[in-house]
């Protein structure tokens, strides 16, 4: 694997968690939509760690951004071609309740909130019934305090984008809600994320 390919210090972290968290909750043979992939370091881990799981890698980054995780992913015959993807722009390439799960780390805090409903909008219409869609990531919790660390990042994050920072996990689930996805599960993670999940009808 070349040396040049994009690396995220973040996703090598936060991977190893993470994959235990789906293993425990996805079945060992399965189809999985991944929105917004970056590097591709979380879908070449998790095929390669799970072979029965397929999986589609996205991006809303241009060709070469793609070609990278594709060359990151190269040899793993449960990884099909990553497909450039902007959730803002329907339809969908893909065919209706194709997927076992679709899975989005670290996207819904660095986008504007339509992201979200957008995301929730294709999800519904992608999974199979009783899928899962997986979000990872910080995300504000009503009545409880929020880590100095997530603080700080939310302030940085708002700094850059007057759009962008840590989302209200109940508006989360409320967006979730009016697609017809039910709220199934989090997961506390390291580093003060989580894993959210919906299910499917």
């Amino acid at each position: 694997m070349s040396a040049d390919l994009p690396f995220s210090p973040a996703a090598d972290r936060n991977k190893e968690p993470i994959l235990r968290a789906l293993r425990q909750r996805l079945p060992t043979a399965c189809s999985v939509l991944e929105i917004a992939s970056g590097t591709g370091q979380h879908a070449q881990h998790f095929a390669s760690a799970c072979p029965g799981w397929t999986w589609q890698p996205t991006d809303a980054a241009d060709a070469a951004a793609l070609q990278a995780i594709d060359q990151r992913c190269r040899g793993l015959a449960n990884v099909l071609p990553a497909v450039r993807l902007d959730v803002l722009t329907p339809p969908w390439p893909f065919e209706r309740a194709r997927y076992n799960a679709v899975y989005c780390a670290n996207m819904l805090h660095i986008s504007p909130w339509p992201t979200c409903q957008a995301l929730m909008n294709g999800a519904a219409s992608l999974l199979a019934s009783g899928g899962l869609l997986l979000l990872y990531g910080p995300f504000r919790i009503d009545g409880e305090p929020t880590a100095p660390s997530n603080e700080a990042f939310d302030a940085d994050l708002k700094s850059r984008h007057p759009q962008w920072g840590l989302r209200s996990l109940s508006a989360v689930e409320r967006e979730a809600a009016a697609h017809g996805l039910t709220h199934q599960e989090v997961v506390a993670l390291p580093a003060n994320n989580l894993l959210v999940m919906f299910r499917a009808p």
